[in-house]
């Protein structure tokens, strides 16, 4: 007992100590501030004492660098005003369900804990454009995270143990930075096109697991940087060439084949310009085949004309006399048009 009274009443002190006030202004205004900040970071909390706060007037929430395991529901329930919550390096092992209750909540770190999963309530933070989970035990994300969370800006999920990141991830067009390196990554979603505005893509050291890239990682139209460093990319995508703003290319630690080491080597500007070299020559127009109308014209079956020359070398159904269009269209002819008959073999219609 007499612990948890030294420890309530340290909180109080520390407490007093961080709270910002910025500027002068009215002395409600003042006790108003006092509570926008709570700072209550490495003091080796093993839980939380039950607030003296109103909860409501809190806007950042610092509780990073202690020992909890758990964040009680009650708590966060409370937060309404909660702009930034950090929680990073304690041993969390999961998130309370009513984290979906911060619907202003802008800046989420829980990095540096044993997080398993993150609850699908977090589609619910739809104000939410940072949130960092770096160091947990991730092996996925909420399944339809891109559909809600639209002003998500950075998203950074290394060291987890992600085997692929959700398709709803490319709905995610506020994003601007994509970290998703060290994890155990076997594909990317491959509509990544519609991420407009992402500059930085990182899915570095994904080591024997992350095999190829898709096509439209080369149409982000915004990306300026790009690792791929130390996986298993035998190639690159042609389209590759198309990133018009791309500044800085890592792509070493892979056994890559195209392009060549030797075109690596010379740059980001060589690599470019090979696979757009590449991407251009496979894209040459095939020549254009022959329409099935145009073999009718060829073997005269529209006026029922016959191309003289053996029967063997002739081709198409030849009509045995001519027939007004009017009889042609009747339903007893229509089906002398269908291209099944027009093209079989000669003696499938032998009479």
């Amino acid at each position: 007992m007499m612990y948890e009274q030294q420890l309530q009443q340290q909180m109080r002190l520390d407490m007093k100590k961080r709270i910002s006030s910025i500027g002068e202004k009215k002395r409600s205004d003042i006790e108003e501030e006092r509570l926008e900040i709570v700072n209550l970071s490495g003091l080796s909390l093993e839980s939380l004492p039950n607030p003296t706060l109103n909860l409501a007037t809190i806007c950042k929430l610092d509780l990073s660098n202690n020992n909890l395991q758990s964040i009680p529901e009650s708590l966060t329930a409370r937060l309404l005003n909660m702009v930034v919550l950090d929680v990073h390096s304690n041993q969390l092992k999961s998130l309370p369900n009513s984290i979906g209750c911060l619907s202003k909540l802008k800046v989420l770190n829980i990095s540096g804990n044993s997080i398993e999963f993150i609850p699908k309530t977090i589609e619910n933070c739809r104000s939410l454009e940072e949130l960092n989970a770096n160091f947990n035990k991730l092996s996925k994300l909420p399944d339809t995270i891109g559909f809600e969370l639209i002003n998500l800006k950075k998203l950074s999920v290394n060291s987890n143990k992600l085997v692929f990141l959700p398709r709803t991830t490319s709905h995610l067009t506020s994003l601007r930075v994509l970290d998703a390196r060290l994890n155990c990554l076997r594909s990317l979603p491959e509509d990544l096109e519609n991420l407009i505005n992402l500059e930085i893509l990182n899915v570095s050291q994904n080591f024997q697991y992350l095999e190829t890239l898709p096509y439209s990682i080369g149409l982000l139209i915004s990306l300026v940087e790009l690792d791929v460093s130390y996986n298993k990319i035998k190639t690159l995508p042609d389209s590759i060439g198309c990133l018009k703003k791309l500044q800085k290319l890592s792509v070493e630690g892979n056994p890559l084949t195209s392009p060549p080491s030797d075109v690596v080597e010379q740059g980001l500007h060589a690599v470019k310009e090979f696979m757009s070299e590449k991407m251009n020559a496979g894209h040459k127009s095939p020549a254009k085949k022959k329409s099935w109308v145009g073999k009718l014209v060829k073997y005269g079956t529209f006026n029922g004309h016959v191309r003289s020359g053996p029967r063997e070398e002739r081709e198409g159904f030849i009509m045995p006399e001519y027939r007004s269009i009017d009889g042609l269209a009747s339903p007893r002819y229509m089906g002398m048009f269908s291209p099944r008959r027009l093209f079989s073999p000669r003696n499938y219609f032998t009479k």
